[in-house]
């Protein structure tokens, strides 16, 4: 089990992983996954991980890499990201994941927010992050994974802030995740943060018990998110598990992964049940060694059906970047009251409220933000620690000793938590979150745009797709609304860009010249059937390494 004590890291959990499953598997890359990486197809046993990990240590060290500093690194889902992240934790450092799909505007402001003294990338990204590097005004090298770490300037090195206490509470990983104020906020999570995660995991029991002969979990789930990086591969440690990491879902190949992986256990965003539904039956939906799935955000209509096919129970569960393991709720135990978006109720430490508009504690059945914490002294433990540089949003989140989640939840009158919406202003498209005042910002920056409102529209296989009401100079052309779509695609994640776009006269706006997000919300299904509403979804799409 994962030790939690003051000196305890992620590194140390590893080793201790290490040696007491020296020969079992750890990382698994299947040969689809190796192909599109241009990596070997293998498995690393827990001995030849942390021989590489140390090896790596001593590297890092040698070229002066101290306790305090950051590395970002944008490696995909590939299994240097682990290694890489393990040496660097066990001399003290911290790191920044990067999605791959970030482009110029946001690696700028990614650097120069985060301050690293490095970056590692795969090569086809060294020259973006190069330019990030730059134009941020840090001047951090970049390298990819398998590279000398270059020496520790003199000048980078005073940036860094030596790290005080126990081990257990430094920072180990700063995610960003999106708020509701545009620029995407730093979660610092420290190494009890990941610890805590894996231990939850190993411990939950009931329909998603975690056995330590043998598990092995496989996940699509990008590295840079918490839950591959906290849940899955943390998890693995504390029960010597082997986890397959996937470059991303693929729905044709999908069972055909699992089987090859011989996975007892995945994990899944709703996205996924919706695609894999659409395949006709076939007698081999239930040729695997599966015992669970976990995940959120399946379609209500399809969690019986899929279970009723595939033989596998999907435990619904709810957490966030910053509640970690310090706030989980899952439906791991019966009755899950599936097909209803039910989340199972508060357990292991957790107290939940769920209040109105008025900070009042809501009635059964009554809609209202879900507030957490954790129970005893520490009602933070396990949480994100704070938003770098952000004391002000870190507080606002904590205020009252309460967690504000801003997600609608409702409970019933056995206890049972149910998911009913998000109160911040936020589209969830394919398992990323995205402000929708982040998007509003970056359109505003077109020469042609004069006003700008994101919003979400339902997408049946993504959930949310980004919708983008415009008030523009010129024409109001499909091409004019392309135009727009292909100069966002040059500046941000191709995810974050337009699905829709809509030419108006006039945004809908307050007295005080904000955008009425309500009456946004109930405009979008009415312009989703007006002809001059133009289609942009096919021009998104990932870009290859």
């Amino acid at each position: 089990m994962i030790e939690i004590a003051p000196h305890a890291t992620v590194f140390t959990a590893l080793r201790s992983a290490a040696e007491r499953w020296p020969d079992r598997p750890f990382l698994n890359v299947l040969e689809e996954t190796a192909r599109i990486y241009g990596i070997d197809s293998r498995e690393w046993t827990y001995a030849e991980a942390l021989g590489e990990v140390e090896r790596l240590r001593d590297a890092y060290a040698a070229a002066g890499y101290t306790a305090g500093g950051r590395v970002m690194l944008l490696m995909e889902n590939r299994p240097a990201f682990f290694l890489h992240w393990f040496a660097l934790n066990a001399l003290g450092l911290s790191v920044v994941p990067v999605n791959p799909d970030l482009q110029s505007s946001e690696l700028e402001y990614m650097a120069g927010h985060a301050e690293p003294v490095l970056a590692v990338a795969i090569p086809a990204r060294i020259a973006d992050l190069e330019r990030a590097s730059l134009a941020s005004g840090v001047g951090f090298p970049v390298i990819a994974p398998d590279a000398t770490p270059p020496a520790l300037s003199a000048e980078l090195a005073r940036r860094v802030d030596t790290p005080n206490g126990a081990p257990l509470r430094h920072e180990a990983a700063m995610l960003y995740t999106s708020g509701t104020t545009g620029k995407p906020k730093g979660c610092v999570l420290s190494n009890l943060y990941f610890l805590a995660a894996g231990r939850w995991y190993a411990e939950a029991g009931g329909l998603c018990t975690l056995r330590e002969d043998g598990e092995r979990m496989i996940t699509p789930l990008p590295i840079f998110h918490m839950n591959a990086m906290a849940y899955s591969l943390m998890a693995m440690i504390g029960v010597g598990g082997c986890l397959t990491a996937l470059d991303r879902f693929h729905p044709k190949s999908w069972w055909q992964s699992v089987r090859q992986s011989r996975a007892t256990c995945l994990h899944y965003l709703g996205v996924m049940p919706s695609i894999l539904m659409k395949a006709e039956p076939a007698d081999t939906d239930r040729d695997h060694d599966v015992r669970f799935g976990f995940g959120a955000g399946i379609d209500p209509k399809l969690h019986g059906l899929f279970e009723d096919r595939f033989g596998i129970p999907l435990v619904e569960a709810w957490a966030m970047t910053e509640t970690g393991a310090g706030a989980v709720i899952a439906a791991n135990v019966e009755p899950r009251k599936r097909g209803t978006s039910c989340l199972g109720q508060p357990r292991g430490g957790v107290e939940a409220r769920i209040v109105d508009a008025d900070g009042h504690d809501a009635a059964a059945n009554e809609p209202g933000e879900l507030l957490v914490r954790h129970a005893g002294d520490d009602p933070r433990y396990g949480f994100f620690s704070e938003y770098y540089k952000n004391p002000e949003a870190t507080a606002e989140a904590w205020a009252d000793g309460w967690f504000h989640t801003g997600d609608i939840v409702r409970r019933d009158e056995d206890g049972d938590f149910f998911f009913v919406d998000r109160k911040k202003n936020v589209i969830r498209r394919s398992g990323e979150n995205i402000a929708a005042v982040e998007v509003e910002s970056i359109l505003m920056q077109h020469p042609d745009i004069k006003a700008a409102a994101a919003a979400a529209a339902p997408d049946d296989i993504r959930g949310d797709e980004v919708f983008a009401c415009l008030v523009v100079d010129g024409d109001r052309t499909d091409a004019k609304a392309r135009a727009i779509v292909a100069w966002c695609l040059e500046r941000v994640a191709y995810y974050k860009v337009p699905g829709y776009i809509a030419f108006l006269d006039a945004l809908p706006l307050t007295a005080t010249q904000k955008i009425q997000r309500g009456e946004l919300k109930t405009l979008v299904p009415q312009l989703m059937t007006d002809p001059a509403t133009v289609d942009t979804r096919s021009m998104k799409k990932r870009q290859a390494a």
